[in-house]
């Protein structure tokens, strides 16, 4: 028996002033429930209660025990509530960790239809340049749920999304700005608008151009999307960037590269996906998601 269940018994007998109403409130037994309140009393190392004929009456000791059980009982039942309401998506904090183009581009819409369903809850949003960084946030159990590339070496569940694809921004005179689509072997000439190194983007638009043969030079390193994509729209050098998180309003040519370039979405956990993180991930399991049309070059 607990300790919290034996000062809920004392309060009950307390409370109904007999033993007898309060092994009835309780659903218990008079001889189990005054067995109870003796080792109670034994714990404390005195009477609690002074037993008269036909009521209970508190000594010094059980006045000065009083108030101290009665809030020990309600944070105690505040505390069950607390997670039932949590494991029943009622309340609770969702912690999620991801790069800043994802934070930008995809969870807007949601986290909003999260908050719709569950409003009741918060979302905090731990956002990083590497996702590398979002990776050791999850294993350190700061983020309930990461969400971006496939985790490398990871033990705990993950669950395949789909892919965000990659588009060249160009100033609209650039010469290719007509075209659609552009192979990146096209651009091996140009000094690019370039993510700073640590930055997940700038791994990536490297990688993309290794597998066109060459290694982009810089023009300017940034750290946003958005200044790297209206740089590449004013002309200072081309770039690549995440389709879903274009700038409003850019005035700039916007090509796909051919075969289309993109990277693998993924949401993953560091042990179990938990209340919060299960509700989330059912929800972006009915979202639609974009596959890799075939020959598509994945970057990671």
């Amino acid at each position: 028996m607990t300790t919290y269940r034996r000062i809920a018994y004392w309060l009950a007998v307390v409370e109904e002033g007999s033993f007898s109403r309060a092994a009835l409130r309780m659903h218990v037994s008079q001889p189990s429930l005054s067995q109870q309140i003796r080792a109670l009393e034994k714990q404390v190392g005195g009477d609690l209660l002074e037993r008269l004929p036909r009521s209970v009456r508190l000594t010094a000791a059980g006045k000065a025990f009083l108030p101290h059980a009665q809030i020990a009982v309600r944070a105690a039942d505040r505390a069950t509530q607390a997670a039932r309401s949590a494991l029943e998506l009622e309340t609770g904090e969702l912690e999620i960790s991801t790069v800043r183009s994802i934070a930008a581009g995809i969870l807007p819409d949601l986290v909003q239809s999260w908050r719709q369903r569950h409003p009741g809850t918060f979302v905090r949003l731990h956002e990083f340049t590497h996702r590398s960084l979002a990776e050791d946030s999850v294993r350190a159990g700061v983020g309930d749920l990461g969400i971006g590339p496939p985790p490398i070496d990871w033990t705990g569940p993950v669950r395949r999304l789909g892919w965000e694809e990659f588009l060249v921004v160009l100033s609209p005179e650039d010469a290719l700005a007509p075209r659609r689509n552009l192979r990146l072997v096209e651009l091996k000439d140009r000094d690019w608008v370039m993510f700073e190194a640590g930055n997940g983007l700038h791994d990536l638009i490297v990688g993309a151009c290794a597998s066109a043969g060459y290694t982009p030079r810089h023009a300017v390193l940034t750290s946003q999307v958005e200044t790297a994509a209206r740089l590449a729209a004013a002309g200072v050098g081309p770039t690549l960037v995440p389709e879903n998180v274009i700038p409003d309003g850019l005035n700039g040519a916007l090509l796909r590269v051919d075969p289309p370039l993109g990277r693998e979405l993924t949401v993953y956990a560091r042990k179990q996906w938990g209340p919060l993180g299960g509700g989330f991930v059912k929800l972006m399991a009915e979202t639609r998601w974009t596959k890799p049309p075939r020959g598509a070059l994945v970057v990671p």
